[in-house]
């Protein structure tokens, strides 16, 4: 069973950051989708095992940085934050061996419990 934990989030004003981790129990591609009422849920940011390939939404790139570290645990350091990345951000990973249609093409089975991020105007 893939345990996840994830941390981080809260409430900042637009232009600020914020930064959130997700340790996970096992080595597995990972990231961040946002749930947003009313939206299909969105990946955001999505990292490869050895954290060399990552896929940005068109809306956080240059925005959003995932990263991992050697251990278990990725990272997603949002700046710039914007009223519209209001949302919930759920941890997930992926077992997947390989991503021939992309990051952001693979089925995530597992599944962090989400961390509320608000941006204020």
């Amino acid at each position: 069973q893939v345990e996840l934990t994830e941390s981080g989030g809260g409430s900042v004003q637009a232009g600020g950051s914020l930064t959130l981790s997700c340790e996970a129990s096992g080595r597995y591609i990972m990231g961040w989708f946002r749930e947003i009422p009313g939206k299909e849920r969105e990946p955001a940011a999505l990292i490869s095992r050895t954290g060399i390939q990552t896929y940005y939404a068109d809306s956080v790139k240059g925005r959003f940085t995932i990263s991992r570290d050697s251990e278990n645990t990725a990272y997603l350091q949002m700046n710039f934050l914007k009223p519209e990345d209001t949302a919930v951000y759920r941890c997930a990973a992926s077992e997947a061996s390989g991503f021939p249609r992309g990051l952001n093409n693979l089925r995530y089975k597992y599944w962090a419990q989400g961390t509320q991020v608000t941006v204020s105007s």
